[in-house]
């Protein structure tokens, strides 16, 4: 009776599952069915035999005191709590900590050390890169490093970085001290002091070398660095007929000569401008550069006009960037029409190229 009642159930699970898909999906049902069974019994067990765990901390009727202020230390934590279990040790590490910060807390800075490391430059650098690199300013690098043109880096050379952004200043009269020059660059006195291990008030001579954390190069001098102190003087395309250095004489004398500027070879009557604002503190002729100006600037610097075929400026006129001076010619020792520009810092004559923008 038994083997008929299980042969048709038998029979009756071949006729529901007559594919391979139903098969595993039945299969699937039962084994999840099990399963689940089985993890709740196992769950029950292990609830039965548990002992509560994980429980700490003092047993206070006290209301929970919270300190916004991480000076705090762990002995008051400790001390709210229950004074029979404070530890005497870390009480007085503690009181140390606290104390430690109260000290730090009386500057409006952290406490730094200067200290320089070395970086050799690599095709394509460039200093605002580096800068960035090491967390410092461009002025910086270039103030540290002494760099006169910010152009002409070169792979391989070595560079010192410092720690800390700010400018090295060169003290220029015996008396001066970080007070007086920290007043000059806007920074803060006592932090300079500090990084230069020595005291706010100290009098320092002429010629020392004094780090100025913070500080920046004046728009003038990192204008002149980075060669974008002058304007171009002609505002057309010109062919750079003759560059600033030594050269042969296009005269077919056979000599060599020192060429002190730069000549702009362009079309006759080309409008020129003045290179930077300034006052106009000569015009003239001679037979070298026939029709000329000259515009004194700021900081020692003087610039020159030559072969003009016009001068529409009079000496005494204050010019600026935009105020047309003249035209360009062939007057005096000239080949064809050009203008020469020369730039001078302090008497002497310097490459156009690396400060015209």
């Amino acid at each position: 009776m038994l083997r008929s009642i299980i042969g048709r159930i038998y029979n009756g699970y071949k006729i529901v599952i007559k594919t391979r898909t139903v098969k595993i999906i039945f299969a699937s049902l039962f084994c999840f069915c099990v399963g689940a069974v089985a993890t709740g019994f196992l769950i029950l067990s292990v609830n039965k035999f548990e002992e509560p765990n994980g429980i700490g901390g003092f047993e206070s009727d006290a209301v929970p005191v919270v300190f916004d202020d991480d000076a705090n230390s762990l002995a008051e934590v400790f001390a709210a709590d229950s004074q029979d279990f404070v530890d005497p040790a870390l009480a007085e590490a503690a009181e140390a900590e606290k104390s430690s910060d109260e000290a730090a807390s009386q500057y409006s800075f952290e406490p730094a050390v200067l200290t320089y490391q070395t970086y050799r430059v690599k095709k394509g650098d460039m200093i605002g890169f580096i800068a960035d690199d090491f967390d410092v300013t461009s002025d910086t690098i270039i103030s540290i490093n002494n760099i006169k043109q910010s152009r002409l880096i070169q792979p391989g050379q070595y560079l010192k970085i410092p720690s800390m952004p700010g400018i090295l200043y060169t003290v220029k009269n015996d008396g001066e001290t970080p007070q007086t020059i920290a007043k000059k660059y806007d920074v803060d006195a006592e932090k300079c002091a500090l990084v230069n291990s020595t005291t706010v008030e100290a009098s320092l001579s002429a010629g020392t070398s004094f780090f100025v954390p913070d500080a920046e190069l004046d728009w003038m001098t990192r204008q002149e660095i980075n060669g974008d102190l002058f304007h171009k003087p002609l505002r057309v395309r010109y062919w750079l007929s003759s560059p600033y250095g030594w050269r042969d004489s296009p005269f077919n004398t056979g000599r060599r000569s020192f060429h002190g500027g730069i000549d702009m070879a362009v079309a006759s009557g080309t409008p020129i401008y003045a290179a930077l604002d300034g006052k106009v503190s000569a015009v003239g002729y001679n037979s070298t550069y026939g029709n000329y100006v000259i515009v004194s600037h700021h900081s020692g610097y003087k610039t020159l006009y030559g072969h003009m075929s016009r001068v529409t400026c009079k000496k005494g006129n204050f010019v600026y960037t935009t105020t047309k001076i003249g035209e360009v010619g062939s007057t005096g020792l000239s080949t064809g029409p050009h203008l020469h520009f020369t730039v001078y810092k302090n008497g002497k004559t310097v490459n156009p190229l690396t400060l015209i923008n």
